[in-house]
């Protein structure tokens, strides 16, 4: 089973607390470069498999992590967990999983929480962006990969709490 998202790094500043009676200047970098990954956890291995361009997300994108995602398993059935984007809900994708004999499972509206991999973003984010400068977009680039190949090596005490399969549900209550 994955878990598969998109994040959207910013090459900007991310300050991470600043509190001070004296003015600072914080070097940053000029301008808003897009760093985007489209990735898929695995949910046991936390082992991270990621499509990355500069332009948008889309369609194809999916479908090129669909046809890696099956050569990572190519005997075991594999179920991917989505988010309710556009891009992937489309038939080009649903067509692509057909053939390549993946299950999609799509996750409920408004429902980041349960997507696993949205944690993973939030510490990549956390050790690649805030309170840190890149003089270019080359460093940027390759310190978020870095952290992405680390997660289920270097990273792995770091994400052991953060990635765990406990969702924490509700009963329904009737009135």
């Amino acid at each position: 089973m994955f878990f598969v998202d998109a994040a959207h790094f910013v090459l900007g500043a991310f300050l991470s607390v600043v509190w001070c009676l004296a003015r600072v200047w914080i070097k940053a970098p000029s301008g808003r470069q897009r760093f985007n990954v489209l990735g898929a956890i695995d949910a046991v291995t936390k082992e991270v498999i990621t499509v990355v361009n500069s332009a948008y997300i889309n369609s194809l994108s999916v479908c090129a992590l669909l046809e890696k995602l099956a050569t990572v398993r190519p005997t075991l059935p594999i179920t991917v967990v989505l988010d309710n984007a556009r891009y992937q809900r489309c038939a080009l994708v649903k067509a692509c999983a057909d053939q390549l004999k993946i299950e999609l499972l799509f996750l409920p509206t408004y429902s980041p929480n349960l997507n696993l991999i949205e944690r993973l973003w939030k510490f990549v984010k956390k050790q690649c962006l805030y309170a840190k400068y890149y003089p270019d977009f080359h460093s940027f680039t390759t310190a978020i990969e870095r952290c992405l190949q680390d997660t289920h090596t270097i990273h792995a005490n770091a994400l052991q709490s953060l990635l765990t399969l406990n969702f924490q549900t509700f009963q329904k209550i009737q009135s």
